[in-house]
């Protein structure tokens, strides 16, 4: 048996490990960010004279009036989250909250602060996230398995 057969038979019970695991870990996913998302959403509306304030003086979404930028960017945050988090149009919710990820990073300069690069570093995180999502689907744990099995 070569070096090449051993590290095979070797990786094969950590990738059916994998396999197993993976369920559970698209499901933390999708519950992280749906979580992130949510609040930040319901931030929004706690304080809407702020919110507003904050799209007209603070963001510059391109080609939106402020007004329908809070709206629209609002609206992602709180409708999106619970369709990412049981996995129902998880595809759609993954593209939809990476378009309000996306926009938030082009739209608030002070996240690429240098000086603090949690910020810029944590929208970068959950676009992979959600890029990851989108690729994949939600997976074996969510509604859409349960609603369209495979085709």
């Amino acid at each position: 048996m070569n070096a090449v057969t051993r590290l095979y038979d070797l990786g094969t019970p950590l990738a059916r490990a994998a396999d197993m695991l993976q369920p559970l870990l698209l499901l933390a996913l999708r519950v992280y960010i749906a979580w992130v998302f949510m609040k930040s959403g319901l931030t929004k509306i706690d304080d809407w004279d702020t919110t507003l304030y904050l799209f007209t003086e603070e963001y510059s979404v391109p080609l939106l009036p402020p007004a329908v930028a809070a709206v629209m960017g609002t609206a992602g945050e709180l409708l999106l989250p619970p369709l990412l988090a049981l996995g129902l149009a998880g595809r759609f919710a993954a593209l939809g909250l990476f378009a309000v990820n996306a926009m938030a990073v082009l739209a608030y300069p002070a996240l690429w602060d240098f000086e603090c690069p949690a910020a810029i570093e944590s929208h970068l995180w959950w676009g992979a996230g959600l890029l990851m999502l989108l690729a994949s689907g939600p997976g074996a744990l969510s509604l859409d398995r349960i609603f369209a099995p495979r085709r």
